[in-house]
């Protein structure tokens, strides 16, 4: 008589119904090695063709921080604070930015941009999301260390960063990085199931993030904005990546204030998004080969 199997004989079980919010960390483990080629894939591909490489991780930064300081703090006289250069300020503000646009950026089209291997093997597709979010953290190290590099010359080599002082807040910085990832994760598997249907999303991603940039306080301080225009400063304010952006100079040059209710108010928005991302993208997978 033929043993009768059940479902403790395979290793997977690949079934239409799943939970609301299923986030299996044992089958991600498992398909570790793929996730790891992703990254790889992700981070040699991006400048394998161009000519200067790798140098476009430090390039970009530095050149959107020149053109920031010359425009906002020169031309339109934004104060960024006492002994805070304002180089140093754009800095810190486009490289927490860089990470949490690139992470939405990246994830934004994944159904679209990975359909011929969805459709053809299993594995768990939030591994693909997952892999931008790991790639993007190697180029964010990088550039993070730029940032270091530069806030060392300003405070040893010139005058101009005597109020620069790093707080003791900054422990919690490797979280605060959490929270833009799983901001950015969460708004980009929104984004990437919605295209499935909707192409037009995929031309606004772009410009959008653009436009999200200038209410994100990137190239000014926050209560510079709510002095001038305070009729608009809670779109602002309010705005989640505003509230990270602060908190990373707050961290990392002591400029701005800290206070534990607006760490929790990043990391809770940036939790629900990422709940609300993960339940919107497993449901698209069930059948986005069928609309894509």
């Amino acid at each position: 008589m033929n043993k009768i199997e059940t479902t403790q004989d395979w290793l997977y079980t690949i079934s239409p119904k799943r939970k609301l919010i299923d986030l299996n960390f044992k089958e991600i483990w498992r398909y570790r090695d793929l996730l790891f080629l992703f990254v790889k894939r992700d981070v040699i591909t991006q400048y394998k063709q161009t000519v200067l490489g790798p140098l476009w991780y430090f390039i970009q930064p530095l050149f959107t921080s020149i053109i920031f300081t010359l425009i906002f703090n020169n031309l339109a006289a934004i104060p960024t604070g006492d002994g805070i250069p304002s180089f140093l300020f754009n800095l810190a503000g486009i490289t927490s930015w860089n990470y949490f646009s690139s992470c939405l950026i990246g994830t934004s089209n994944t159904f679209t941009a990975n359909q011929g291997i969805f459709g053809k093997v299993y594995f768990p597709r939030v591994i693909t999301p997952l892999s931008v979010i790991f790639s993007n953290l190697i180029k964010f190290g990088i550039q993070l260390l730029v940032f270091i590099c530069f806030y060392f010359y300003f405070v040893f080599f010139t005058d101009n960063a005597s109020n620069a002082i790093p707080q003791i807040a900054m422990i919690l910085l490797p979280v605060l990085i959490l929270f833009m990832g799983l901001f950015g994760l969460g708004f980009g598997m929104i984004i990437s199931s919605l295209t499935t249907k909707y192409r037009d999303l995929t031309f606004l991603v772009g410009f959008g993030v653009q436009l999200l940039m200038y209410a994100s306080a990137v190239m000014y301080p926050l209560s510079y904005f709510k002095e001038k225009v305070p009729e608009y400063a809670c779109l602002v304010e309010y705005n989640p990546m505003t509230t990270i952006i602060e908190l990373f100079r707050y961290m990392t040059l002591g400029i701005g204030d800290f206070s534990i209710s607006k760490f929790m108010y990043a990391g809770i928005v940036s939790i629900i998004f990422f709940l609300i991302g993960l339940v919107i993208f497993n449901k698209t997978e069930k059948s986005f080969i069928d609309t894509v």
